[in-house]
């Protein structure tokens, strides 16, 4: 008796496996489906010039979170790859080497687009243009701008990077700018400005004129709020998460999320680890540091922490980064295992996000976003190649494909439509 017992125990237990391995099957094959048939858009994925060269380049797959390859086994569409400038001293020099360093980044997307890879992937400025692209089955790149300190004092230059295929801004970064307070101010309680300048209130006006998303996402509270009042036009934060799940000062509070609600904008949720979970992060991070620190030992290379690194120059950081590489290579098989004992920050956590901004402010103004190459990734989605499993985990908590089209890309490409209508309006009158 007690043999068929457990033989019948053992059946069952076989059948709950065969049935949970069918659900998984049945819930891959769907979200399968839907990740075909929607827009997947990212907005905000950092590049380096050095990658945008004949002999080293995105039709490779180079050690970077996106480039095409990655971009075509993921599902992703859409990268909007991004002119960043850190914020220096607001100087005429500064200005001029700000400007300097975005117009070499402009350059790198074309020659991506126009001699590189033309047959792959285009540039696209309208909703139009990345619809009819995706549906010629290439690939899209548009543009963004992560600080407006390039355009200095000459708001001329905005209207200059709109006609390179800019069609987002945000008017800081890290630290302050010559247009507005930025998000660490927190900090020290430090502005410069309380909010916009005066010039950063133009700056708005003139954005607003030529079509351009302007975005929320490292401008100070103030700022950002000054923002909603002074545009004509629904804002976007375009790698920002909920600030109620992490209290982090680059993530939006429930005040700035309903204004998105009130006014129509879209706040892309970024897989940026310790905007999604800080502490988590923390927590992984510094076992992880610890592994490269010994494994970097072995191999005769020191495992620096975040200031040593900012204070190397240019040459030195980037040779230090190509031996820090080594070492993650070799540390691999032991922080995999590391990661049975301490998870890091998963696409859970990051699903966790859109969950609460989407009860709060409806699921019209809630996107996605990775910040990859530039800090971004998580487990489960810390490449392009793996943008599937957002979809999946979409899919798992009961969100439809309407729903996923608009996360995906929909309502993005509703707000950039919506602006640029404005635009239109303002340059009749």
């Amino acid at each position: 008796m007690q043999i068929k017992v457990l033989s019948l125990i053992t059946l069952l237990a076989g059948n709950v496996v065969f049935s949970q391995t069918q659900q998984d099957a049945e819930l891959l094959s769907k979200a399968k489906t839907i990740h075909e048939k929607a827009i997947t858009i990212d907005t905000h994925a950092d590049i380096n010039i050095n990658n945008f060269t004949d002999s080293q380049n995105y039709t490779m797959d180079l050690d970077t979170q996106v480039n095409l390859p990655k971009m075509e086994a993921g599902g992703l569409d859409v990268a909007w790859f991004i002119v960043y400038t850190g914020q220096d001293e607001l100087t005429p020099e500064g200005y001029k080497a700000a400007y300097e360093n975005a117009m070499s980044k402009f350059d790198a997307i074309h020659k991506l687009v126009n001699d590189i890879a033309p047959d792959k992937i285009a540039l696209a400025t309208t909703s139009d243009e990345v619809r009819n692209l995706v549906n010629a089955g290439k690939l899209v790149g548009m543009i963004g701008v992560e600080n407006a300190y390039p355009v200095g004092e000459d708001l001329s230059k905005i209207e200059k990077f709109y006609n390179l295929g800019a069609r987002y801004m945000s008017l800081s970064h890290n630290g302050h700018s010559q247009l507005s307070d930025s998000n660490t101010g927190e900090t020290d309680d430090i502005w410069l400005h309380n909010g916009l300048s005066d010039l950063g209130k133009e700056a708005v006006k003139e954005m607003n004129r030529v079509g351009m998303m302007i975005d929320v996402s490292h401008p100070s509270k103030k700022a950002i709020k000054q923002m909603f009042e002074l545009s004509k036009a629904p804002l976007i934060a375009s790698h920002s998460s909920a600030r109620a799940l992490c209290n982090h000062s680059r993530n939006l509070d429930d005040e700035l999320l309903l204004l998105f609600k009130e006014h129509g904008g879209v706040v892309q949720t970024v897989a940026f680890s310790a905007y999604v979970h800080t502490e988590k992060h923390n927590a992984f991070n510094d076992v992880q540091r610890e592994l490269y620190k010994a494994e970097g030992a072995k191999m005769g290379i020191t495992v620096l922490d975040r200031d040593s690194i900012r204070n190397l120059n240019h040459e030195e950081r980037t040779a230090y980064y190509e031996d820090l590489k080594k070492v993650s290579l070799t540390a691999e098989p032991k922080l995999e295992e590391l990661k049975k004992e301490i998870s890091p920050v998963n696409v859970e956590d990051f699903i966790d996000h859109i969950d609460y901004m989407v009860e709060l402010i409806g699921i019209e103004h809630v996107g996605i976003s990775s910040d990859f190459d530039g800090g971004g990734g998580i487990e489960g989605w810390n490449d392009a190649s793996e943008t599937l499993n957002v979809t999946v985990e979409l899919v798992k908590r009961g969100y439809s494909e309407e729903d996923i089209e608009k996360l995906w890309g929909g309502n993005l490409l509703r707000v950039m439509d919506e602006v640029q209508a404005v635009a239109k309006d303002l340059q009749k009158s």
